[in-house]
């Protein structure tokens, strides 16, 4: 389970290190992809094969499904560690999650998410502010 906040950058290669709290879970190579708010998604790979069948249910049904699939699918680059913990990550990627100089890598349970310094920063004062409505909602 990934858990955490950590403030990382990017150096002049696109490249980017995980936090070593994460690393030995992630494996030597991860699957890096579009996820949701403009966000990275960064999976081991035993968990990007159950996300994978978690889209397969639904990606040629609704016209939702086949759009989060082609999101998640086609979007998706294998990434290997360096030996330093660093992941390259490919333009398309670092555009689609406007992605700075600075960013933080979130723990959140099965995947690793990359955002934004700023992004992230604004985006969880307004979680941090409907934290009680939004715990509310889910009861």
């Amino acid at each position: 389970m990934f858990i955490g906040e950590y403030r990382h950058t990017f150096d002049a290669k696109n490249r980017i290190s995980l936090p070593a709290k994460f690393r030995k879970e992630l494996g030597s190579s991860v699957i890096v992809t579009r996820g949701l708010d403009h966000c990275l998604f960064v999976y081991p790979k035993t968990a990007w094969k159950k996300e994978v069948a978690k889209l397969a249910v639904h990606s040629t049904g609704s016209a939702a499904g086949r759009g989060l699939s082609r999101l998640m699918l086609a979007g998706a680059n294998e990434a290997d560690l360096d030996s330093a913990g660093r992941i390259l990550i490919p333009d398309y990627l670092k555009s689609f999650g406007k992605l700075g100089i600075k960013s933080v890598i979130a723990g959140v349970n099965d995947r690793v998410e990359i955002w934004d310094e700023t992004a992230w920063d604004a985006y969880t004062k307004q979680i941090e502010r409907d934290a009680d409505a939004l715990a509310e909602s889910l009861a």
